[in-house]
């Protein structure tokens, strides 16, 4: 099974959410427990990380394909850049600008090039690290690179390679970039099911519905948990209840939540509240999840 988290905004406490769940469903001691991956593909700010300390089993350099202009081939006939169309192509006199940071790797400039003059050549874009915490938990973590401008091919390939090297025998839990944006559209691909974490305030609110009309367009199953339960009024609640949306969690607002979160460590051993509404939150998508099949 796998699970995404994502939220319309930052800082609702999506990583929050992800760490602990993680967290909770690896100390299952049955025989038939799965182990649990926690990837976070947030990676133009991952920071799950922060919270988990493992063993680093493997890190892989991660590369996308950008057009690279071969002067020596060229005819100039301006068919690429008339094909391009993100603009990553300009002429300028007797020379050509290939602009990397625009380029989405789609190959029309290069296949339709009769000169063979834009060749595919690999560029850097960030990296993946997979590391293990115990027997049933692993942590995989993608990070771009600091000026690189497009997120969502490296998210792409880290969803590939979960999917290549994961079973069915693994609970797979995504922490997605916040927002709305192709970023998140490519973390959930794979996502049986999606949790919007929001908070109880008009911003969250508009924020929660730009989300759930993006899921929606996508067909995901959502489901919603309200995190800083306790605060500002309840406009989430009754809107999700008018457009029958699940609230399956509403992790209450506590001080001393925020004092572990800042600290770096996890909730569910420090307050009992908080690990109750988390084990709750798992019953709800394990439910969820049921009825879809």
């Amino acid at each position: 099974m796998q699970i995404a988290i994502a939220s319309g905004k930052g800082g609702t406490g999506k990583t929050t959410l992800s760490v602990n769940l993680a967290t909770l469903l690896s100390r299952q001691n049955t025989q038939r427990s799965p182990k649990v991956l926690l990837a976070d593909m947030d990676v133009e700010e991952p920071n799950s990380g922060l919270f988990l300390k493992g063993k680093l089993l493997r890190s892989e350099i991660k590369y996308r394909l950008v057009a690279d202009w071969d002067e020596k081939k060229c005819t100039f006939c301006k068919r690429c850049a008339n094909i391009c169309e993100f603009n990553a192509i300009a002429f300028l006199g007797i020379s050509v600008m290939v602009f990397p940071e625009l380029c989405h790797s789609c190959y029309a400039c290069s296949d339709l090039c009769p000169e063979d003059a834009l060749p595919m050549v690999p560029r850097r874009m960030g990296e993946m690290k997979e590391y293990k915490l115990n027997d049933r938990l692993y942590f995989l973590e993608s990070r771009l690179d600091i000026g690189v401008e497009q997120a969502t091919p490296l998210i792409e390939q880290s969803r590939k390679e979960i999917r290549k090297n994961n079973s069915d025998q693994w609970i797979t839990i995504i922490d997605a970039p916040p927002g709305t944006s192709c970023p998140v559209m490519e973390a959930v691909k794979d996502a049986d099911i999606v949790l919007l974490v929001t908070e109880p305030t008009p911003f969250g609110l508009h924020d929660l519905t730009l989300a759930v009309e993006t899921m929606r367009e996508l067909n995901k199953p959502i489901a919603v948990v309200i995190n800083k339960y306790g605060i500002g009024n309840d406009e989430v609640e009754q809107y999700c209840a008018k457009n029958s949306i699940p609230v399956i969690g509403k992790i209450p607002n506590l001080k001393e939540a925020a004092m572990l979160y800042s600290n770096g460590e996890t909730m569910i051993d420090a307050l009992p509240e908080i690990k109750v509404e988390i084990e709750n939150i798992y019953r709800g998508i394990t439910k969820l999840t049921e009825e879809k099949q």
